[in-house]
Order: structure tokens, then C-alpha cells, then sequence
């Protein structure tokens, strides 16, 4: 067996003087083609970022109940006050930012122009969710949502679970054995969908038979501690906020690891944007960074095949 040679590199990171921090990858894996800069900071707690189609970002700050946008030109603007705890984000296939609004238990969707929310979904079997966390879409428009714990009130579901809101609004509870599902995505041909929980080890890839119908999972042991929000690339690789490990942890659609990006803050969630969608943009506690990588980011509105 070839003996694989490690590569490390340290990366400057641009915190208004210089400073350094440092990756270690093998020579045949992934890892940032140039210095982390800190682009914004001064914030609570970062989190639930996502890109729009000209690859401005939008991240939330949840204490203090903002969602905020920035530009591709790295301008910092407050898009939505009073979000009630809004975490995950994602733009749907209406051009609506779809939100996972914790405080109020819902899930919703913003109007970007006119910023009219429109609930999507507020209960399950009569009773209001917990605290939906993160979210990601399908091409339909359905909507596969996690539903921790994490501040949630006495008369909330008393299962942590992950749900699927059908593009009529139907509500489908689909897993209920996951200690603190947290971060959830889609693979690129949609067959499987991939929870990232924070309460257990490990990286659970579902099967889908029909939109809103999962198979048994397969448990990718490559993630030893708990996580929180993910990325996907245009290859198909994840990209996993790490919390024990203060950085990002890359992982094949197999669950291979392809490499550790080291953050000087707790990274919470991560996206790709900017002009080319080749930037990972990462929420981390105070401040939001911006690693250049080798690879482009994946979504299905704006990526090509």
C-alpha cells in the first residue's frame, strides 16, 4: 500500500493585523487554496448561513434576533429584525429565504423583496414543534427539517425528531431515534439524505424512496463527535461544522475523510457563495469567515450539472 505523504500548511488569517492558524491534509485531499479571513465580526452567536443565487450570504445572529445579509462585496446589512431565534436558512425554488424560526417553533419562509413571512409549518399531530434547527430542500419544493431540543418549551413535541413538509404542506415525522439531529442535507441526485446530529457520534446517510420516505441509514463512523451545520461541494463532499474539533471536517459522499479546515473560532454552520461559489463562508460563534477552497460549492437552483 502506497504510504500517503501529509502536507502542512498554515494559512493566514486576515483579524484586522495578521495572524496564523493551520491545517493538516494529506497531499491527495482537500484543503483551502489560500488565507482565512475573517470577513465580519462583533456578533452573539452565528448561525444558519445560505446563498442566494448571486452568491450574497444571509446568516443568522440568534440572541439577538437577526437574520443578516452580506453581500458578495462583503457590505453587512440587517435584512430581518425580530426573527424570533431564526437559525437554519436556505432559499427555496420561489426565490423565498425558508427559515427555521426556533423561538416560535415553526418553520417559514421570507419574501426577500417584501420580507412578508408565510408559515409553513407550525405543528405536527396538533402539538408545536421544539426548536427546528436546520433545513434543507428538495427540487419540488418539499422540505426535510431537524427539531431538537435546544430551548424548547413545555408544550412541544416530546421527541426530538427530523420532519418532511411536502409542497402542499403536509407534515411527515420520519426519524425519532437521533439524540439532537442538527444538521441536515441532500446528496446532489437527491437518493439520500445526510443528518448530522449533535447529541450522538457519527454522520446518518437515509436512503429516499419517495420524497418524504426515508429507508434504514448507513452510519458513517468518520465524524467522532458530535456536529452541528454541513456544506455539500459540486463533487458531492460534505462539509461538517465540528464543534470538539473547532473546525471543519471534509467527508466523501462514502464517508472518507478528505480533510480538516482548523477555524480560530467554533464554527457552527458553513455554505458557499460569493461571485463564483468557490468561497466557504462559515458561521462561527462571534464573527462569520471566508475560506477559498478548490472545489465549488453545490445547489441545485444554482449549480449546473
Amino acid at each position: 500500500m502506497r504510504r500517503r505523504l501529509l502536507l502542512t500548511a498554515t494559512v493566514l488569517i486576515a483579524l484586522g493585523g495578521a495572524a496564523s492558524h493551520a491545517w493538516t491534509a494529506a497531499a491527495d485531499e482537500i484543503a483551502p487554496t489560500g488565507e482565512i479571513v475573517k470577513v465580519q465580526t462583533g456578533f452573539s452567536f452565528t448561525e444558519g448561513p445560505a446563498a442566494d443565487k448571486e452568491g450574497n450570504i444571509y446568516f443568522t445572529d440568534i440572541p439577538k434576533n437577526r437574520i443578516m445579509r452580506l453581500s458578495r462585496s462583503g457590505e453587512l446589512s440587517v435584512f430581518l429584525e425580530e426573527s424570533q431565534r431564526c437559525n437554519g436558512l436556505m432559499m427555496d425554488p420561489r426565490g423565498r429565504l425558508v427559515a427555521c424560526q426556533g423561538g416560535a417553533g415553526r418553520v417559514i419562509a421570507i419574501d426577500t423583496e417584501t420580507k412578508e413571512i408565510t408559515v409553513l409549518a407550525d405543528r405536527y399531530q396538533g402539538k408545536r414543534f421544539k426548536a427546528p434547527n436546520d433545513l434543507t430542500i428538495d427540487q419540488q419544493g418539499g422540505i426535510y427539517f431537524t427539531d431538537p431540543s435546544f430551548g424548547a418549551g413545555p408544550d412541544a413535541q416530546e421527541t426530538e425528531a427530523v420532519y418532511y413538509v411536502s409542497p402542499g404542506g403536509e407534515v411527515t415525522r420520519l426519524i425519532a431515534d437521533l439524540k439532537q439531529p442538527n444538521g441536515i442535507h441532500l446528496s446532489r441526485d437527491e437518493k439520500t439524505l445526510y443528518v448530522l446530529p449533535s447529541g450522538t457520534t457519527g454522520l446518518f446517510a437515509y436512503p429516499i424512496e419517495a420524497p418524504g420516505k426515508l429507508g434504514s441509514p448507513q452510519k458513517h463512523e468518520v465524524v467522532k463527535h458530535g456536529g452541528d451545520g454541513m456544506a455539500m461541494d459540486v463533487d458531492g463532499n460534505l462539509y461538517l461544522t465540528q464543534m470538539m474539533l473547532s473546525g471543519v471536517l471534509v467527508v466523501s459522499p462514502e464517508g472518507k475523510q478528505l480533510g480538516l479546515i482548523k477555524l480560530p473560532e467554533v464554527p457552527a454552520n458553513c455554505v458557499f457563495g460569493g461571485p463564483d461559489f468557490q468561497t466557504l463562508y462559515v458561521t462561527a460563534r462571534t464573527s462569520v469567515y471566508a475560506v477559498p477552497m478548490p472545489r465549488k460549492g453545490w445547489h441545485y437552483l444554482f449549480s449546473k450539472s
